[in-house]
């Protein structure tokens, strides 16, 4: 039996995530923990996350699964990270001051502003960017499989990810203006958007990184 392991680090709705992929079609089992030798002897691996980034880099360091991410990235085991996991992946955030992240992708996270307004009619836009949207798959990827293009994802975010180059992007989302909703290099796919609460959709990318051997 093929084990996920979501990272536990205080920092994300771990169990509803857990909770989703238990509910997903395939023979694995979910385990939600912060033990390093568990999560370096997972099949898969998910680092989830929501709020600020400087606790969420605080308590992986704290832990020591900043260094056991990397490792997993190294394995070439699958790896999927979720909202302020997938920020976590670049290598600087402007929140909180700046913090240094994980550097598995060049690039920085960066606010959205003050002053954000729909590109069509130029009405003033709320900060954070919540709510379904519609994402563009710009990189054919085994995770994107059985979903449609341009379909819609639940998000909840304020700052977003700025790639250094355009390899790695895998779908892009418009709020105000264009940016990156995926990412993907080898055995890494991280998303903005929160899967556990896309419905279907989410629960079929879910499905996908059950099923994902960790080949683009």
């Amino acid at each position: 039996m093929n084990t996920v392991a979501v990272i536990d680090y205080g920092m994300g709705n771990l169990h509803s995530v857990a909770k989703a992929l238990e509910h997903v079609p395939g023979d694995h089992q979910v385990v939600v923990t912060s033990d390093a030798e568990q999560i370096l002897a997972a099949d898969r691996v998910v680092l989830p996350g929501v709020g600020a980034m400087r606790d969420c880099m605080g308590e992986l360091k704290r832990l020591k699964l900043d260094t056991v991410v990397k490792q997993v990235a190294d394995s070439g085991r699958p790896l999927l990270g979720v909202c302020v996991g997938m920020q976590a992946m670049l290598e600087h955030s402007a929140e909180n001051d700046g913090v240094e992240c994980l550097g598995l992708f060049p690039g920085t996270v960066e606010p959205f502003g003050t002053d954000l307004r729909d590109p069509l009619n130029g009405r003033h836009l709320k900060v954070p960017h919540m709510g379904w949207n519609q994402v563009d798959q710009t990189m054919p990827h085994p995770m994107w499989k059985d979903i449609l293009p341009d379909t819609r994802f639940y998000f909840v975010h304020s700052y977003y990810v700025q790639p250094a180059g355009p390899e790695p992007v895998a779908g892009s989302v418009v709020y105000g203006f264009p940016f990156v909703a995926a990412i993907a290099k080898e055995n890494i796919f991280a998303v903005q958007f929160h899967p556990e609460k896309s419905a279907q959709a989410g629960l079929q990318l879910y499905a996908n990184f059950v099923a994902w051997d960790g080949q683009a």
